[in-house]
């Protein structure tokens, strides 16, 4: 058996720590609306359902609640973050700003590689609002965000961003389940993908800004009209 020494045992890479699993978990659960905004945290039932302690599962629930996702109530326990519409109010401008930001650095720092890939993922945007496939079309949005937000080689803006994502992942609405609002979408990425393309910067940032209010705009109308619903 081989026998290492002090230093080679002091510097060996430990696997993720549990917590850090726990949380990824509970994570997807919350983003799958498993677990809705309001919901009480049960721990005693989750520590028994993965089989850990209640420690781990702790851990997990605090780094959760430093990304929004649940709010930590004392001698009330935990529950899952709600988002209501003043916190859409307030967090669309703010992610207009910063992935419009995105956009004039990325036409900075993009190659022609770069913009081949991007069209390559717009190719899929057309594809799949053609046959009305909500959840591609989705998924590839969210795919050509993240590759602007990438070539802006800003960390500090991706970080930002992704967290407010998180956030907004916990709304029950879905904009592009609206009528009209997917083609809407898909014009508004057309205009995005040809400044990118044409290097212009300013254009480019102002059309993501405004695609992003555009989004707050078709989740508001689909609140008002599920209310007049009610």
């Amino acid at each position: 058996m081989p026998r290492h020494t002090k230093n080679e045992t002091m510097n060996r890479i430990a696997p993720t720590a549990l917590y850090q699993e726990v949380a990824e978990r509970l994570r997807q659960r919350i983003f799958a609306h498993e677990l809705p905004p309001g919901t009480w945290i049960d721990e005693q039932k989750l520590a028994e359902q993965y089989g850990i302690s209640r420690t781990p599962l702790r851990e997990a629930l605090k780094v959760l609640a430093s990304e929004g996702l649940v709010e930590l109530r004392p001698r009330r326990g935990c529950y899952v973050t709600e988002i209501s519409r003043q916190d859409l109010d307030d967090i669309f401008p703010l992610m207009a700003m910063l992935e419009g930001r995105c956009a004039a650095e990325a036409v900075k720092n993009a190659k022609p590689a770069d913009i081949v890939a991007l069209q390559d993922i717009h190719g899929r945007l057309e594809a799949a609002a053609r046959d009305g496939r909500i959840d591609a079309f989705f998924e590839a949005n969210q795919e050509f965000h993240k590759k602007i937000q990438e070539l802006s080689g800003n960390r500090w803006l991706l970080s930002v961003i992704q967290d407010l994502r998180k956030v907004l992942k916990l709304s029950r609405l879905h904009s592009l389940s609206l009528e009209g609002r997917l083609q809407q979408s898909l014009d508004e990425h057309r205009l995005i993908m040809a400044a990118l393309a044409t290097s212009d910067a300013g254009k480019a940032e102002k059309l993501m800004h405004d695609h992003l209010l555009s989004g707050r705009e078709a989740l508001a109308r689909m609140d008002a009209k599920a209310a007049k619903a009610a």
